[in-house]
């Protein structure tokens, strides 16, 4: 097993757009409404090439590897990376709780525990202003909650 750590900064109403966080999933029948038949086609073109956190997290194993911000061996090795993305960005955090050092070496050392199960790990934090920052480590070979996914380094 390896883990793939993934970072999206945007807008929090582009984040909001959930068509954009899904995949597409099975194609409605050519009978389907003409809406149903559009949001599907929309999606099969967006939701493989949005750099938008997914839903599920697994799910960013099936973006391009150029979204890929790195690759670890070594469960605490990305916990590291997580925790030096939560830093950078923890000035401008929008609450002064989650800004705390302590929670944040928390925050850390959950992540590093949770993927040294095998498990992914999603965090996201409002930004002053309407932004959204959104980080992820995502297990790879296989993937716990995607097992049938493929590692996008390959």
């Amino acid at each position: 097993m390896h883990v793939h750590g993934y970072a999206w900064l945007g807008e929090k109403a582009v984040f909001d757009r959930e068509s954009l966080r899904r995949p597409p999933g099975e194609p409605p029948s050519p009978t389907s409404p003409q809406d149903l038949l559009e949001r599907h086609r929309r999606a099969a073109v967006e939701f493989p090439t949005t750099d938008v956190p997914p839903i599920q997290t697994a799910h960013w194993l099936t973006k391009p590897r150029s979204m890929v911000r790195g690759t670890w061996q070594e469960p605490k090795e990305a916990a590291e990376w997580l925790g030096r993305q939560l830093a950078e960005f923890a000035p401008r955090f929008a609450s002064e709780a989650e800004r705390e050092e302590a929670r944040l070496t928390l925050l850390v050392k959950a992540a590093a525990e949770r993927v040294m199960c095998g498990d992914d790990v999603s965090l996201g934090h409002y930004l002053k202003g309407t932004v959204f920052h959104s980080v992820a480590l995502v297990t790879c070979s296989p993937n716990r909650a995607g097992p049938e996914l493929p590692c996008p380094t390959r």
